[in-house]
């Protein structure tokens, strides 16, 4: 029998009530599939639900094979080394007394003298070229990542559940990732927004408001039926809104006409032309069939208005979400930031940039690439001023603007309002408001607090602040501005940056993002 995970009616609420899930019905077998969802959908407490790690508020979880999670982020135990997230640390040292001749008989006949390769291969597997001595603490962020990847690997469960695994990797790491999903042939469930990793699914699940919808195919297949979904979805909101007015004219005809039949039956009974007992019954009759037909209208109109009410979510699920960035202006040729000799970084004895001349001109866009630790967040820094060279001088253009991974220009405690008042204290309120709802952030929505928002909603409040003001910067600097936001912010963010007139500086691994917002320079930090 195949391993297979199946979800029963599956609900789960936030501690504060929220519902996050609700009544969901799926099953996994032994493919690869991708979980997508805008944030907040419940993906990652679904992937911990299936593991064991979380409770449903409802339903049941059937899993027929071993499973093993990797999560988004896990910080190493002091003294933890590669070796043990194999659980290979004891069976490696065993092998390295037996090189020494320390070994006993016994322990020599109990050795798996294959470990060594098996967990070598594994980790090369995954791009990693490193000792399994070596103390987790000692890598970065991304090789920690690809290292737990590699013992998930090594263990052979029937279902990989990963979390993100290619966030925060650079270039190297996420082709590694890649290529091993790609070779992978047991069952795997992998929320991502890296659409590359995506096109070597073998389907999609996307959860939304609506519930969990499977496509089968990968990426390029579910954005093609995503397309013929949103057309039909558009198709009913129309059809439905046209009920809804043909309901309510219905209904206005009707009440007119009764309002005429009142009249008459009112101009007769002041006539005296009719006895008084026939006159009775036929107000009784009237009101009678009054009553039918307005029951039967409100019954219509609740169906017109459900059917509508409906339709319009399913647009709403379906439809990408908009970033409309304004124009800057900016002169082709005019040079927006100059770095001549600039050597920098935080220890004077060990600098990161070194001696590095760079320009730019116009409505360029360029991306600044490289692995990671090869300088690019410093590259940044110094161009933006947020870090003085130790050598060289850096010249950029007055009204720039620079968005770093977390958006630090916004103050978490206040409301996005608050924020777009202390950048600009010269607005009126009515601007203010104006700007805001141009980022979709619309009567009490401006008045969240920034802390309460996803990273995707805290990256449009920041291009709302940024690009709300009387002047557009004709320089935006952006530091790895797709990280931990879902794919459908991605998008919106991309059609904002393509049709943005402005000069460009990103830092990014997303070769996808890159491609889409018309990159057309590339300046690439060499390995330290």
């Amino acid at each position: 029998m195949s391993a297979a995970i199946i979800l029963s009616d599956i609900s789960w609420s936030a501690p504060d009530g929220t519902s996050v899930l609700s009544g969901i019905d799926l099953s996994f077998g032994p493919v690869r599939t991708g979980l997508v969802g805008r944030n907040g959908t419940g993906k990652t407490t679904l992937l911990n639900i299936i593991a064991g790690n979380l409770a449903p508020r409802t339903g049941s979880v059937a899993a027929g094979g071993s499973i093993a999670l990797l999560r988004q982020a896990v910080s190493a135990s002091p003294g933890e080394t590669v070796a043990d997230l194999f659980g290979a640390r004891e069976g490696l040292a065993l092998l390295a007394r037996a090189e020494r001749g320390e070994a006993t008989a016994a322990e020599m006949a109990d050795a798996d003298w294959t470990l060594e390769i098996r967990v070598g291969e594994a980790l090369s597997g995954v791009g990693l070229d490193i000792s399994p001595g070596v103390p987790l603490a000692a890598l970065s962020g991304g090789q920690q990542t690809r290292a737990r990847l590699a013992a998930l690997v090594f263990a052979q469960p029937d279902f990989l559940l990963l979390d993100e695994p290619t966030n925060n990797l650079d270039r190297e790491g996420r082709e590694s990732v890649v290529r091993l999903l790609s070779s992978w042939r047991c069952g795997a469930i992998v929320v991502s927004h890296d659409r590359e990793l995506l096109e070597c699914m073998d389907a999609i699940v996307e959860l939304s408001s609506l519930g969990a919808a499977v496509h089968g195919g990968n990426w390029s297949h579910y954005v093609e039926r995503k397309a013929v979904e949103l057309e039909a979805a558009r198709h009913d909101l129309a059809v439905a809104d046209r009920l809804v007015a043909e309901g309510a004219r219905r209904s206005r005809l009707a009440a007119e006409r009764k309002a005429r039949r009142d009249s008459a039956g009112r101009r007769r009974k002041a006539s005296g032309g009719v006895p008084r007992i026939l006159l009775g019954k036929m107000k009784d009759t009237s009101e009678a069939t009054g009553g039918a037909m307005a029951r039967l209208a409100e019954r219509r109109e609740r169906q017109a208005s459900d059917r509508l009410e409906n339709a319009r979510k399913r647009v709403e699920v379906l439809q990408p979400l908009s970033v409309s960035l304004p124009a800057s202006g900016l002169p082709a040729g005019r040079t927006v930031l100059a770095m001549e000799a600039v050597t920098g970084g935080y220890e004077p004895e060990r600098p990161v940039i070194r001696d590095l001349d760079f320009a730019v001109a116009g409505p360029e866009r360029i991306a600044v690439t490289g692995p990671n630790g090869s300088g690019k967040t410093t590259l940044l820094a110094l161009a933006v001023g947020a870090l003085r060279p130790f050598s060289g001088t850096v010249r950029i253009i007055e009204g720039f603007a620079f968005l770093d991974q977390q958006v630090t220009m916004l103050d978490p405690a206040v409301s996005i309002l608050a924020n777009f008042r202390r950048l600009h204290p010269d607005a009126t309120d009515n601007a203010c408001r104006a700007a805001l709802a141009r980022f979709m952030f619309r009567a009490d929505a401006a008045l969240r607090p920034v802390a309460s928002l996803s990273g995707g909603q805290i990256l449009r409040a920041g291009l709302a602040c940024v690009f709300g003001g009387p002047r557009p910067p004709g320089l935006l600097v952006l530091d790895e501005p797709t990280n931990h936001l879902d794919i459908d912010s991605i998008e919106s963010v991309e059609a904002g940056l393509l049709a943005y007139d402005g000069a460009l500086l990103v830092v990014s691994h997303d070769e996808t993002f890159l491609s889409n917002i018309g990159i057309t320079r590339r300046l690439e930090l060499p390995a330290r």
